[in-house]
């Protein structure tokens, strides 16, 4: 009996160990920091370093806490409803975001798709061609655009010299830009996970459709698509999700009309020092990106086990 409870109480403390981990990780680098940006976001703004009044001061104990709670200020908040830029900035941050997302869909989905396809000893150096842009600095990437999308750029002096335009398009400092930033930045974390998924494939699957008489588009289709969802949101994700807080393209390669939720929060927080508005703003925006995500799984979850 002892030999089973110190295994039992072993196997315990192993899973325990695993979980509490990730766990540990997620409350001393996301949920403290989170709650201390709502701390702020509740304060008042002061001309001090930092630039707010403090609302809870830990060193008087629970007791600080308790009357600051009566303190509390919405203000910050009600001040985002009321000026147009911020919601407006919220608006075109998710407009730029899903519009570059499908355009990053779709290209990644053919690209992913054309891995697949390749020969098995040729896709380790695919994979790998598609995570060398990760290799050199993102901040460098995003500059080397600015030659090529400038009016001297090597884009305006290709096309010019192949006869396709006859004065150089301004593409810099536009929304165009922004897109292809982001689409050139993001592309990787769409055709990894597409590839992962593609990957795994069933093929049999597509001889048994075309022994059925279903052309090759149409089981493309039914069969290929339908099982490459789980890439298509993941991948989806991973690109919608940063780039809605972007903050470098849209300051590089965007102009002054360039509306981004990313770099407004700058703006307010180095420009204006307006420490409790700018955590008002983040929190918001975390908001956004979460509640959809946690939605979205919930469902998920539901419709896998109604599946089962």
């Amino acid at each position: 009996m002892r030999a089973f409870l110190g295994v039992l109480g072993r196997r315990l403390a192993s899973r325990w160990w695993v979980i509490g981990v990730p766990y540990a990780w997620l409350l001393f680098f996301f949920l403290v920091p989170f709650l201390i940006v709502i701390k702020i976001s509740l304060s008042g703004v002061a001309i001090a370093i930092p630039p707010y009044v403090p609302t809870i001061d830990l060193a008087e104990g629970w007791a600080s806490i308790r009357d600051a709670i009566s303190q509390f200020s919405f203000d910050n908040y009600v001040w985002l409803t009321e000026d147009d830029l911020y919601w407006k900035s919220y608006l075109s941050s998710v407009i730029i975001a899903g519009i570059s997302t499908v355009i990053t869909l779709a290209i990644g989905y053919p690209l992913a798709y054309g891995m697949t396809r390749a020969k098995p000893e040729w896709r380790p150096t695919l994979v790998m061609l598609v995570i060398l842009p990760f290799w050199t600095s993102f901040l460098i990437r995003v500059y080397a655009w600015i030659g090529i999308l400038k009016n001297e750029g090597l884009l305006n002096q290709l096309l010019l010299w192949l006869g396709v335009i006859h004065e150089p398009l301004v593409i810099l400092n536009t929304n165009w830009a922004v897109y292809i930033g982001i689409v050139y930045s993001y592309l990787p974390f769409m055709v990894l996970p597409l590839y992962a998924t593609l990957e795994k494939l069933d093929l049999s699957l597509l001889e048994a459709a075309e022994d059925l008489g279903c052309p090759p588009w149409k089981a493309f289709w039914q069969i290929t698509v339908p099982l490459s969802l789980p890439g298509v949101l993941a991948g989806c994700f991973l690109v919608f999700i940063p780039a809605v807080g972007e903050f470098v393209i849209p300051d590089i390669l965007g102009g002054s009309d360039t509306l981004m939720i990313g770099k407004t929060l700058w703006v307010e927080f180095f420009r204006n020092r307006d420490w409790p508005v700018s955590s008002a703003v983040a929190v918001i925006l975390l908001l956004i990106l979460v509640i959809p995500i946690v939605l979205f799984q919930n469902q998920q979850q539901k419709m896998q086990e109604r599946d089962k």
